[in-house]
């Protein structure tokens, strides 16, 4: 990487944009030209500055950036009146007005813009999200007018030049200060910036070359989504302005409750009840499962609380053939109400067992000592 911008201003790479902001200004001020006359490593050292803030206040400049080192715009200062003197300071007169009030200005383009994303909230079964479906959903975007063709302009006419911005989508507009005069680059108060004019505006969309249309629009939800994750269907949100490319659609996922599973990243944990008996003797049950009820062997002697997993029955992993398992948690059931009879059973049962401890115990006339 040929300039760390991150170490210009004297931040780390993970610096929010309030952090990037106070650095800047903190350094702007300090090697101004105008606070240090005749200093050329300061008015180089400016400059720097002034790049770095220009890419990393900028999202999408700071991700191009981290990614690829550099990013488009970055240095390009030279030609918007270059770093001669103040009157034509050019591409640095906001960054200045930024400094003392005014907020930094962005600097206007009417090259193709990329459209907006549009975000969407969908809500699924259960059983749905786990095994994945295919569900329609309705929408509200912006596409260009079909009767003007996204140009604004009535049809037979065509949008002409501004004569304001000669095109630019631009306009400097000079300001004094008590440092001097400078000129601010703004986006053109005729076009906004657009860089052309509609004489005859389109009926239909009144000038604006888009329209709202509603599109249903058909997803394929994948087995084992969860909640809380985001289906991205590309070129499906708002359209482009002057030809770039149309936004996204970002659906995000939310997730009933199930009445019997709970769901822990793909496994799934089941509370199964079983009588005293099945417990203590054993006995072959029907496990629930998403697929359908299964037959599950209980061992004698199961105590409360016992897990037990069945392999491959819980939720599928997201792109892959892989599947969770489920857990099933026994909860032996102690009954409430007996009859006599019952409670007779029962305590004889219990005799017999501590009679066998005992003996057990005191197998050895010197253990009861």
């Amino acid at each position: 990487m040929a300039k760390d911008y991150y170490e210009t201003l004297g931040v780390g790479r993970d610096a929010s944009a309030d952090e990037i902001k106070s650095a800047y200004r903190k350094l702007a001020k300090k090697y101004h030209p105008d606070m240090n006359k005749g200093d050329e490593g300061a008015a180089q050292k400016f400059k720097e500055v002034n790049e770095a803030y220009q890419v990393l206040s900028d999202d999408q400049k700071r991700q191009q950036y981290d990614t690829f080192g550099t990013a488009d715009g970055a240095g390009g200062f030279g030609g918007q009146g270059g770093f001669g003197g103040f009157e034509g300071f050019g591409g640095f007169g906001d960054i200045f007005d930024n400094i003392f009030g005014g907020g930094m200005r962005s600097r206007p383009a009417n090259g193709p813009q990329r459209g907006s994303d549009i975000r969407v909230n969908m809500r699924l079964s259960f059983e749905d999200a786990a095994q994945g479906i295919k569900h329609d959903i309705s929408i509200t975007r912006l596409e260009a007018c079909d009767e003007c063709g996204g140009t604004g302009a009535a049809p037979g006419t065509e949008r002409r030049t501004c004569p304001t911005c000669n095109g630019t989508g631009q306009e400097r507009v000079q300001q004094q200060t008590m440092f001097g005069s400078f000129v601010n680059v703004q986006p053109c108060r005729t076009c906004g910036g657009e860089g052309t004019i509609v004489d005859t505006p389109c009926e239909k969309c009144k000038g604006k070359g888009t329209v709202q249309r509603q599109r249903t629009i058909s997803v394929n939800i994948p087995a084992g989504i969860d909640n809380g994750q985001v289906l991205t269907m590309r070129g499906e949100g708002n359209v482009g302005k002057r030809g770039g490319p149309a936004g996204d659609l970002q659906i995000v996922i939310s997730v009933k409750p199930h009445k019997l599973f709970e769901r822990l990243g793909n496994d799934l944990y089941l509370d199964m009840d079983i009588t005293m008996m099945q417990a203590a003797l054993g006995d072959e049950v029907e496990v629930p499962t998403l697929d359908g009820k299964v037959r599950y062997k209980i061992e004698a002697g199961t105590q409360p609380g016992t897990v037990f997993r069945l392999k491959n029955k819980g939720i599928k992993y997201l792109n892959s053939s892989r599947m969770g398992d489920l857990y099933v948690r026994a909860n032996v059931q102690i009954p409430k109400k007996l009859n006599e009879r019952q409670k007779k059973i029962l305590r004889d049962f219990e005799d017999k067992i501590r009679s066998k401890d005992k003996e057990t115990t005191f197998s050895k006339p010197n253990d009861a000592f």
